[in-house]
């Protein structure tokens, strides 16, 4: 079983799609944030996990989906149908097994991006051996149309990605439950996910990315739904770029 954290904040509904696509051995948990809308019930009617978690926050919902989590692999992605679940298992198939491979013999692109074809996934490490798979694995979002990204948006998770050494600080993530929380992460709003990979970065863990789809959320996004929610999550980021 694999658990799929879903931070949620009035996304009733978006989740009975979300829901419904999740793979076969993928267990979500949903992380209802304060919503008012009937969230954690509807996630509840759809067999999902709900966790409560009170104080507001994105990092704040994504580590207690974290800290409820027992699966071996945990996987993090939006619940607003802006992501599809049946991508998770390729974003998955990165991860490096116990013995430094990668699970069921998935293959990893460690050359350039834009020299070969196979599932344009890309690799990047403090390591000095970069065949044998990924520690953290992320969703590359390819916006299925222009709806999907908003320009603001695009460009400020552009400039915060090439700092942490990325082409995108993609929402869809996968990695080892035990190794994320020995990474001690501290931030509970929207820093929480660069701070994941800019200590998995410190700590030498091999991170890839591959293209998920990416699509119109449904309802409006809490974050980059609006310029100021767009600057205080850039400002969030800020903040953990000169911490970390």
């Amino acid at each position: 079983m694999i658990d799929v954290v879903l931070p949620c904040l009035d996304e009733a509904a978006a989740l009975p799609w979300v829901l419904a696509r999740m793979p076969e051995g993928y267990r979500p948990i949903v992380v209802d944030n304060g919503s008012t809308d009937g969230s954690a019930e509807v996630a509840a009617e759809h067999g999902a996990l709900v966790v409560p978690e009170p104080r507001r926050g994105f990092g704040a919902a994504c580590h207690a989906g974290l800290l409820a989590a027992s699966a071996e692999i945990v996987c993090f992605m939006d619940a607003d149908a802006s992501l599809d679940p049946a991508d998770l298992p390729k974003v998955v198939g990165l991860l490096a097994g116990d013995d430094g491979a990668p699970p069921d013999g998935t293959a990893v692109r460690t050359d350039a991006p834009g020299s070969g074809s196979w599932d344009r996934a890309t690799m990047s490490t403090n390591a000095p051996d970069r065949a044998s798979g990924a520690a953290l694995a992320l969703g590359r979002r390819r916006p299925v149309s222009l709806r999907a990204w908003p320009p603001h948006a695009r460009l400020g998770n552009a400039v915060i990605a090439r700092r942490a050494g990325l082409r995108d600080l993609g929402p869809m993530r996968a990695a080892r439950r035990a190794r994320l929380l020995d990474l001690g992460l501290t931030d509970r709003r929207s820093g929480y996910p660069l701070e994941m990979v800019l200590r998995a970065r410190a700590a030498g863990w091999r991170i890839a990315e591959t293209d998920v789809a990416y699509h119109p959320r449904t309802g409006r996004s809490k974050v980059t739904g609006t310029v100021r929610g767009t600057l205080r999550a850039i400002q969030d980021m800020r903040r953990v770029l000169e911490t970390v």
